[in-house]
């Protein structure tokens, strides 16, 4: 239920409508919940940096892999070679010794070229890395979910909170100019001696009060709104309103235990940490493959070539065979490995039975406050229902002097205290639901699409007034007659 529809003076409307008028021209359509989220399913940063993630640890799983294939290298060498030989002999007589040296060199070059192919037939340690590998993209398959399922929520919450923030400050923006009504309506009785100074002067505490409102209202759309914009990367000038008859009901199916099981079952975040349960599991399967023997085929084919002597030559080889690695004492590291990789198995073991815990939590909570949401909408509404008749009694009042100025303006804060908390609730309610819908993990584009039916088409946009100068709001003199009950 929009703000027009509750205590808003007709003469008022033309005025909260040109303070909520662009200072430019509005697309011919205002952005919907669906295409904002659709625009951060393709530019969020930190979604796109997920996909990277997933993307990565799949071409790991192929590292790994290329272990048990056919290994072929080839090498080869060609060099310049000098050598120095250097040569003495002597003879030892009484009072005389002879020697004689010679020296000499040799160059030549050198070629030689090798080429070997390998091929694994047992390596138990890389097939077990392989499986890891597998588990861990099945693992970033749910934390991928986990991520976009957040966005969605975000986006959601951001989008909501604007509208949120926007009816809020409609609320403070018409409880301003009543109240501002009210402070010179008091101005002018003071003048002709009808009430006291002290009344004038809790008109303007009030006044300065619902002033100090509307300008914190307005620093909090535009801090929603920059939210919004983070999330997508874009910037909008309006999006779409709420539609009045959004239904508010239970969630379906009406059961908390089903939820519960929903979230066991299906919540992604639930499901990564099962996921890295079995990765775990596999990094002690490679410790104790540690143990295990290795064997291989190879093959491998030599060639050498030489000038030396200033001869010319060739020789080859080739060989065939398998081979095979034991390894008999590694000085303790496959023990310590075993022992390591058994605690972090235990590690995410505790990981997941918290992860389960937690969701189960916030499943019930949110289905608790989902519930108690459908009852605080309710109430909110009739609260305006009763703050507008109790408004109008404590006028009727005032008029005859049964009440004074400071009922008034009590009278008039409950009634848009009361209008900006029903905003509360509705909005509250939404994104509940959906927070619901995240935790159960069945909260996906299909579900915003649902929400986004509720949407109305009326535009709603951000910009504000520039500041500077006269202060836009400040209560006008000679507005007019003071307002009359049930106007």
């Amino acid at each position: 239920m929009r703000l027009a529809h509750w205590a808003v003076n007709a003469p008022l409307r033309p005025l909260l409508l040109a303070v909520f008028t662009a200072s430019f021209v509005l697309p011919a359509q205002a952005a919907d919940l669906i295409t904002i989220t659709r625009d951060a399913l393709d530019n969020n940063a930190e979604l796109a940096s997920a996909r990277s993630e997933y993307l990565g640890v799949e071409a790991g799983r192929d590292v790994v892999r290329s272990g048990l294939l056919p290994q072929i290298n080839a090498s080869g060498t060609v060099a310049h070679n000098e050598q120095y030989e250097s040569q003495g002999s002597s003879r030892a007589g009484v009072g005389a010794g002879t020697g004689s040296v010679s020296a000499g060199d040799d160059r030549y070059n050198t070629v030689s070229l090798s080429l070997e192919a390998t091929q694994a037939l047992y390596d138990e340690v890389t097939r077990r890395q392989v499986t890891q590998a597998e588990r861990q993209i099945d693992q970033q398959v749910y934390l991928l979910a986990a991520t976009e399922q957040q966005l969605l929520i975000d986006v959601a919450s951001a989008y909501f909170d604007i509208l949120r923030a926007h009816e809020v400050l409609e609320a403070r923006f018409a409880q301003e100019r009543a109240i501002g009504r009210q402070l010179e309506q008091a101005g002018e009785q003071f003048e002709v001696g009808l009430i006291a100074i002290t009344e004038v002067e809790e008109a303007r505490a009030t006044f300065d009060q619902s002033r100090a409102d509307r300008i914190a209202a307005e620093s909090n759309l535009q801090v929603a709104f920059e939210a919004l914009e983070q999330l997508t990367g874009q910037r909008y000038a309006s999006i779409e309103a709420l539609g009045d008859s959004m239904p508010i009901a239970l969630p379906e199916p009406s059961s908390r235990d089903y939820w519960v099981e929903q979230a066991i079952e299906r919540n992604p975040q639930v499901l990564a940490q099962q996921a890295g349960i079995e990765v775990s599991r596999s990094g002690v399967d490679i410790a104790r493959a540690g143990r295990l023997p290795t064997l291989s085929a190879f093959g491998n084919y030599q060639y050498g070539d030489s000038d030396i002597d200033n001869t010319t030559g060739n020789d080859s080889s080739s060989q065939v065979g398998i081979r095979a690695n034991l390894p008999i004492y590694t000085g303790g590291s496959t023990s310590a490995s075993i022992r390591q990789g058994t605690y972090q198995l235990e590690s995410s073991q505790y990981d997941f039975e918290s992860q389960r815990r937690s969701s189960i939590q916030q499943v019930r909570s949110l289905y608790t406050q989902v519930s108690n949401d459908v009852e605080t909408v309710e109430a909110r509404e009739q609260a305006i229902v009763s703050n507008q008749s109790a408004l109008e009694a404590t006028r009727a009042g005032y008029e005859v002097g049964t009440r004074n100025i400071v009922d008034v303006l009590n009278a008039e804060q409950n009634l848009y205290n009361a209008i900006a908390n029903y905003a509360e609730a509705r909005y509250n309610y939404v994104v509940n639901l959906l927070s619901l819908r995240q935790q159960a993990g069945r909260l996906d584009v299909d579900a915003i699409e649902e929400v986004n039916a509720w949407l109305t088409g009326d535009e709603v946009n951000f910009t504000l007034p520039e500041s500077g100068g006269d202060d836009p709001y400040e209560p006008a003199l000679n507005i007019g007659a003071p307002p009359q009950p049930g106007m």
